[in-house]
Order: C-alpha cells, then sequence, then structure tokens
C-alpha cells in the first residue's frame, strides 16, 4: 500500500454519520494489541481554544526536550498533519506502512470501524512505534464517546473554553456539552478547567468529584495582556513577566494561561519544564488558520471561527487592532452553523462583504449566505470561485487601503491560500 492507497482506504469509509460508542475503537485497538496503552496523555477537549492548547503545549514540552506526539483534527492543508511526532507531520510512507498494518484488522471487524476511528488507532500505533514521552490528544467531538477516549488514563484532561457547536450531537445548552465534554475526566485523574463559564465550571467540577479526580481551574483574573498588536502578545501571568506569544487573536493569552496551568500539575506528575522552554517553546507555537496574516500587501488575516463563541472572539480581536476603521470579509459558512447570529456580529466590524461556498457538502451557498449579510447592512457580492472572489476583494482592500478578513469555515483556508 502507498500513501495515496491509504488514504483513499481511509476516507473510503463512510463518515457522514456519527456512530456513538466506544465498542469499535475498543476491538480495534485490542486486535493491535492496545497501542494506547502504552503512552502518556495529555487529553484535550472543548469548543474553542483546544488546538491552540496543544499547539502550544506541544511546542513547549518540545522545548523541554521531551518527545512528543500531536494528534489534533481536523487538518488544514494535508492529512498528515493529524499526527506528528516532535512537531513533524507523519511521514508518507509511515502513514501508508501503519494503514497497511491496521487495514486487515479493521476490515475483519462485524461493526466496521468509523473512519475517525480508524484514524485514532493509526494514531495510537504510530506513537507507540514512535515511543513518545507524551501525546497531546485531542479529542474529535464531544469527549465520553470520543473515540480518543479509549485511554485508560491520562497525566491530564484539559477542558478548553465550551459554547454552543455540534448541538445535534452533544446537547442544546453548554450544560449538556460541558457533561459530554467532562467524559474525559479518569478516576483518580487531574482535571483542568479553561473556561470562563460557571454554569460549565459547575457541571465540571461535580464530575471530577464524582471520578475522585484533582479538580483545577485556570483562574484568568491576574492575567496581564501587556500589549497586543499584529506582531503578537505580551502578557504576564503566575510568575512570568513579559511573556511573548507570536499567536495573533486577543483570545491566545488565555489559551497559553491555561498552558501555564496545566504545566504547574503535570510538575507534581514528574514533567518539568525550565522558564526557559516555556519561553522559547511559546515563541516557536504556530496554529495556522486561527487570526493568521497570509498576507501583507493587501493586509490579509484567516481565522477560522466558526461558531458563536469563535465569532465574538475575533470581532473583539479585530476590534482591537483596527479600532473603528472598517474591514472588508470574504467568508463561507457551513448550513449548520448559526449563520444569522454570525451574520450580526460582522455587521459590527465590515460594511462590505465577498460570499463563497466552501468545499463541502454542509456549505450555505454563497447567494443564500450574501442576502443574509445585505439583512443586516452589509454590502455583499456572492462568487461561484474563490478565485473570483478573493481577486474582486483584494482589489477592494487595496483601493480602500482597508485589511481584508476572511473569515468562517476552515475548509475555506486551502482554497484561499493557493490563490494568494
Amino acid at each position: 500500500m502507498n500513501y495515496t492507497e491509504a488514504l483513499e482506504y481511509i476516507h473510503s469509509i463512510c463518515w457522514t454519520f456519527t456512530k456513538p460508542g466506544l465498542e469499535r475503537i475498543s476491538a480495534l485497538c485490542e486486535k493491535l494489541g492496545n497501542p494506547q496503552d502504552e503512552l502518556k496523555f495529555i487529553h484535550v477537549a472543548g469548543t474553542n481554544g483546544k488546538g491552540s492548547f496543544c499547539s502550544m503545549i506541544d511546542s513547549v514540552l518540545r522545548a523541554a526536550g521531551y518527545k512528543t506526539g500531536l494528534f489534533t483534527s481536523p487538518y488544514i492543508k494535508v492529512f498528515n498533519e493529524r499526527m506528528q511526532f516532535c512537531g513533524e507531520n507523519i511521514a508518507d510512507d509511515e502513514l501508508a506502512e501503519i494503514t497497511e498494518y491496521v487495514k486487515p484488522y479493521a476490515d475483519s471487524m462485524e461493526d466496521k470501524p468509523t473512519e475517525f476511528e480508524l484514524i485514532t488507532a493509526i494514531g495510537f500505533e504510530y506513537f507507540k512505534r514512535k515511543k513518545c514521552d507524551v501525546v497531546i490528544l485531542e479529542a474529535g467531538m464531544g469527549g465520553r464517546l470520543d473515540s480518543t477516549n479509549i485511554i485508560k488514563s491520562s497525566l491530564l484532561s484539559v477542558i478548553t473554553g465550551i459554547s454552543l457547536d455540534h448541538t445535534a450531537f452533544l446537547g442544546d445548552t453548554v450544560e449538556k456539552i460541558a457533561a459530554e465534554k467532562a467524559g474525559i475526566i479518569k478516576e483518580n485523574g487531574s482535571v483542568l478547567f479553561g473556561g470562563n463559564s460557571k454554569s460549565v465550571e459547575e457541571v465540571i467540577k461535580a464530575k471530577a468529584a464524582e471520578m475522585g479526580a484533582d479538580y483545577r481551574f485556570a483562574d484568568k483574573s491576574s492575567l496581564n495582556i501587556v500589549a497586543s498588536d499584529l506582531t503578537g502578545s505580551t502578557f504576564n501571568y503566575l510568575g512570568y513577566k513579559e511573556v511573548n506569544l507570536p499567536l495573533l487573536g486577543l483570545y491566545q493569552p488565555s489559551n497559553a494561561a491555561n498552558v501555564l496551568c496545566a504545566l504547574e500539575i503535570l510538575k507534581c506528575k514528574g514533567i518539568t519544564v525550565s522558564e526557559k522552554a516555556v519561553r522559547e517553546g511559546l515563541l516557536a507555537a504556530r496554529w495556522p488558520a486561527r487570526f493568521e496574516i497570509i498576507s501583507r500587501d493587501p493586509l490579509i488575516i484567516f481565522d477560522g471561527a466558526h461558531n458563536p463563541e469563535g465569532i465574538e472572539t475575533a470581532v473583539t480581536s479585530i476590534k482591537r487592532y483596527f479600532g473603528d476603521q472598517k474591514v472588508c470579509i470574504l467568508t463561507g459558512v457551513m448550513k449548520d452553523k448559526d449563520y444569522n447570529y454570525i451574520a450580526g456580529k460582522f455587521a459590527e466590524i465590515s460594511d462590505r462583504a465577498f460570499t463563497i461556498t466552501p468545499q463541502n457538502p454542509r456549505a450555505l451557498p454563497a447567494e443564500e449566505y450574501a442576502k443574509v449579510l445585505e439583512g443586516v447592512g452589509i454590502t455583499a457580492t456572492s462568487y461561484s470561485s474563490v478565485a473570483d472572489a478573493l481577486e474582486d476583494a483584494k482589489k477592494y482592500a487595496k483601493e480602500t487601503s482597508t485589511a481584508l478578513l476572511c473569515l468562517g469555515s476552515l475548509y475555506m483556508y486551502c482554497e484561499v491560500i493557493d490563490k494568494i
């Protein structure tokens, strides 16, 4: 099996519906000899911020000399991003070899694994072969019944901010969603909550008590953002003074604060990190498609905010960086998102939009989205191709000396990047 054949096999498995439960991933991993049992994990769930947290703590631990595995989703440019060892994507030949190894076991199952379950099993086998010291394991959707939750224990369970998303699967209130996310808390383990909702905190704290787990809350009251502009942020927190963070977005210092809290807990688990490694790791952290500058002339920023909390934080950042100056936006969304709310937030920072239809079966057609934006006072034009939309948006940005913000679905990212 070569790389192309491996991807064809992985993607051939139906993923358009959800099959809750850990039975299939448990059966598959048992056939593989339970590779996950030989690894140590930092397990991360949440609605927003978990990807940035994973990227930052991975970078810090690598700076401290640890051999890290990083498992995230979705990928932005190439599938291999989903499994990384010491900051490098899994190699094409390794992915092909491990997929070929896992395939007969998966095919032998009467109740076949889902695509994400298969990818999770491949990831576990890859990290075992690499002999990782620590694996940063990002849950896919939810937590309790997510295939990553097959692990028996973790060094630390981390639950970042929680807001309404995937409500059809996880529940229609933040408390119900929190209960699903809290399912990653392990018996007698440790859990860190990095969000800011009191009602959500109560749910997570109750679950921790039920599991006999040590509960910690990342209190941000002492977080002081000294400076923040389009070069990054400088902040003080937990005795760290003037920490530099290149990741843009006013929410990133809060995510970094979660990392610093996590490191304090991990210290008790034998994971020690010097202040030098913390500073070097955060300075080297990269997380594409999250308030990322992708062009300087004109200034173009991409942010994959796609749910209410993500949009709110993106709009807050735009207001901080650009003040009262309006920006133009290129945007596309999924039709199962609250696009009316999103449009209302966009009206606070823009009066000109260019809409596209992201390459996904769940995408809202560009012309429908343009009408929604027009309804909140934004002049909007729909396009059948990203290339045409981007060309006109760049021209408008240059002529009006305004910034262009590409906001919405992560499924837009590759198309936009390819046309810059």
